[in-house]
């Protein structure tokens, strides 16, 4: 029997994701936007899917003048025939579809008491109903294909609960991404389908940096880096490895997994 260290594609070959397909929901902005460059640059086609059309051209401009093949596509994915519709338009327009990255998500800091059901259901329905939809139309692919990578976009939150905002809706909706992430992985593992989530912790975006300049943004941001170790937040470069090793047949024996990546704030 040969050895396969020896004789099997390089490394740095199994992390190139020349002739796959993939779809970053949330793609017009922030970490979607990070993570769609990385796939891109990794060899990719990218769809870049977002509820504002404008911001995904955008991106999927950025992308191609990099050299590499984009689209853009408007979907609300907190709807299921749009999310179906989004899966037909990107096979329709090249074929395939080998690389889910479930990336739209929003966050709403209030008092668990005066939440309303509106608050409420507006959280879980783009954080955790969308996600599912997503994999549901993206396993429905793959799974004909006997094989895909399926990438969600949990959190740290979905592990603690951070201190000092108080957001319980985005933590519930987070801890749900990762078992969901957990439960398909393992109904699908026999099926060619990898399902993995990363848990950012806090990350530098446009948003996150508008909202840290407010009074109350401004007084948080002290107690957030006293809790991470490394003592800074992430640039959304630092996620942008992981998202093309769980895409990239290099992490083929990996399914189920939440990466962590906090600078280790979940480690107290």
């Amino acid at each position: 029997m040969s050895d396969p260290i020896l004789v099997g594609t390089p490394i740095i070959e199994r992390f190139r994701l020349e002739g796959r397909v993939a779809l970053v929901t949330g793609g017009g902005q922030g970490i979607g936007r990070g993570y769609a460059h990385a796939l891109a640059e990794a060899g990719a086609k990218v769809a870049v899917v977002d509820l504002n059309l404008a911001a995904a051209e955008a991106v999927a401009e950025e992308i191609e003048k990099k050299g590499a093949d984009a689209m853009a596509v408007q979907a609300d994915v907190t709807k299921e025939a749009e999310v179906n519709k989004m899966v037909t338009t990107i096979i329709g327009h090249w074929g395939t579809l080998t690389i889910g990255v479930n990336n739209a998500g929003i966050g709403k800091w209030v008092d668990s008491e005066a939440q309303t059901a509106e608050e409420w259901r507006a959280v879980l329905s783009l954080n955790l109903d969308a996600v599912y939809y997503c994999c549901r139309a993206e396993g429905r692919i793959m799974l004909k294909a006997g094989y895909g990578k399926i990438v969600n976009t949990a959190s740290m939150s979905g592990h603690v609960v951070n201190t000092p905002q108080n957001q319980s809706a985005y933590n519930t909706s987070k801890a749900g991404v990762i078992h969901l992430t957990r439960s398909l992985a393992a109904e699908w593992a026999a099926k060619g389908v990898r399902v993995n989530s990363i848990s950012p912790g806090y990350t530098r975006t446009k948003l996150v940096d508008d909202l840290l300049a407010t009074p109350v943004g401004k007084s948080m941001l002290p107690k957030w880096l006293a809790l991470t170790p490394m003592g800074r937040m992430a640039e959304v470069s630092d996620l942008q490895g992981a998202v093309v090793y769980l895409a990239s047949s290099a992490s083929d024996f990996m399914t189920g997994h939440d990466m962590i990546i906090d600078g280790g704030y979940c480690c107290w």
